[in-house]
């Protein structure tokens, strides 16, 4: 029967595979990669030789169609993204609704995800907590994170590097320069970091030291 799998990838460190996504990819029929290079690497590292067909974010909505007329025809297909879970921030969520509206099987494999380890190492309350993602970059960025200053729960976000002093600025301006705060920096990876400390001081550190690699931001929640 046919079906789609979602396989988590590392999101750093190539070891946080796991044996059943190694094994996954190693038998189904096709790979959607949001870039084949990247997943490349990935699959050479493995002795992985399914064939791979790009799928990302500017190609997903035309792609969908096509991709379901395959898996009815009995194509087993894996999606991954370039590093974690598909779907978080990544294209997936399409291609998953459009297989389940179709009553194709969809078959969610569990591993890496940079929110949960960066969640866990903040020290922050993680018994409820909101996952932002990115926000927006420039219209309805003021409008949620107004919304976002009266939250009560631990919120998560995805930063680039380059923007990270802005959105500190904006925590310090939205949310109090007193609001705790950790940011985690290249998780798994040889120059992992997490700072800890209010939303001040963070920015004043990062100030300092500008940041590189992939970011999430923990923000404790209104007291």
């Amino acid at each position: 029967m046919s079906k789609l799998y979602i396989v988590p990838t590392p999101i750093g460190n190539l070891k946080d595979m796991t044996f059943r996504a190694v094994e996954v990819l190693k038998e189904v029929d096709l790979i959607l990669a949001e870039d084949t290079r990247t997943s490349g690497k990935l699959l050479k590292h493995y002795e992985i030789s399914t064939h791979m067909q790009s799928h990302h974010m500017h190609n997903e909505h035309k792609t969908v169609e096509n991709l379901i007329q395959k898996l009815k025809g009995g194509t087993t297909v894996a999606l991954v993204s370039d590093a974690g879970t598909p779907a978080i921030s990544d294209p997936g969520f399409l291609l998953t609704r459009a297989c389940i509206e179709n009553n194709i099987e969809v078959d969610c494999l569990p591993g890496a995800t940079a929110f949960v380890p960066a969640l866990v190492n903040s020290g922050l309350p993680n018994d409820k907590f909101v996952f932002e993602g990115f926000l927006p970059v420039k219209k309805g960025r003021q409008t949620r994170l107004l919304l976002l200053a009266e939250e009560t729960r631990t919120i998560i976000f995805y930063e680039s590097p380059h923007k990270l002093i802005k959105t500190l600025g904006h925590f310090c301006e939205y949310f109090g320069e007193d609001r705790e705060v950790s940011v985690s920096r290249e998780l798994t990876k040889l120059y992992e970091e997490t700072i800890r400390g209010t939303a001040k001081e963070v920015l004043e550190y990062y100030t300092n030291k500008p940041p590189k690699g992939e970011i999430v931001i923990v923000v404790g929640g209104k007291k």
